[in-house]
């Protein structure tokens, strides 16, 4: 019987060469990784939060701050991150798990925990999201099923890994279409270069929070002040 406990991966690496050691950049206090933590405990429902790294010595910071944060950490495939995501999933007893890569501090808490809710109604292979501004989607995964995808694939590098599951046609695999004013499929609101990190600092600083940003109320900030969003309207992916 498939374990229902479900957890939230953080992918993370510090490897980036277009903006270095994006990840522990500061936002308003704390590193862009420990803003995606606090959203991750925001969700409904997860059992256990993993950081998902590697053991090259050049990720050791990342360590110390999954224990300063008091969430666990995997030291996995360095290139193969469906490897790494499958066997941190196995080593914590994940039956399903939701996950996000460590460069999107606004992903959206409120679709995260309808992702939960999906899970918890049946038992699909892969949940994803539409419509959301670029960066704030998390997508939800059944652990047998990556287990199968982990089995068949015939790479090695899967840094990008969506085509190898988003297989309807395979897997049992459902989209939740974003709604409102967070369908903006157009706004940007990864962390990718120097201008995403000047954008998502930018909203971090100026907009008041308490623990975490309402991905709602950046969106009313950036509609108010366009002048401000521009710098994020079209992806350079």
């Amino acid at each position: 019987m498939i374990s229902l406990k479900i957890g939230f991966l953080i992918t993370a690496r510090l490897k980036s060469s277009r903006l270095p050691l994006k990840i522990i950049k500061d936002l308003n206090g704390k590193t862009v990784i420990e803003r995606i933590i606090d959203r991750a405990k925001e969700i409904q429902g997860i059992s256990e939060i993993v950081l998902c790294t590697s053991p090259n010595p050049q990720d050791e910071p990342l360590i110390n701050i999954a224990k300063k944060n008091n969430i666990s950490y995997f030291l996995g495939d360095e290139d193969d991150v469906l490897q790494r995501l499958f066997d941190a999933s196995i080593l914590h007893d994940l039956g399903y798990f939701l996950g996000i890569t460590a460069d999107n501090p606004l992903f959206s808490i409120r679709y995260s925990n309808l992702i939960v809710e999906e899970i918890k109604k049946g038992e699909h292979d892969f949940i994803k999201i539409r419509g959301l501004p670029f960066g704030t989607a998390t997508y939800g995964m059944n652990t047998k099923a990556l287990e199968t995808v982990c089995r068949i694939k015939t790479i090695v590098d899967t840094e990008i890994w969506g085509y190898l599951i988003d297989k309807p046609d395979i897997f049992d695999v459902i989209t939740i279409k974003a709604t409102g004013k967070l369908q903006r499929p157009k706004l940007r609101l990864t962390l990718d270069y120097e201008e995403d990190y000047k954008l998502i600092n930018h909203v971090y600083t100026n907009i008041p929070f308490v623990t975490t940003l309402d991905l709602e109320k950046v969106i009313d900030y950036l509609n108010d002040h366009p002048e401000i969003a521009k710098k994020s309207m079209a992806s350079k992916e």
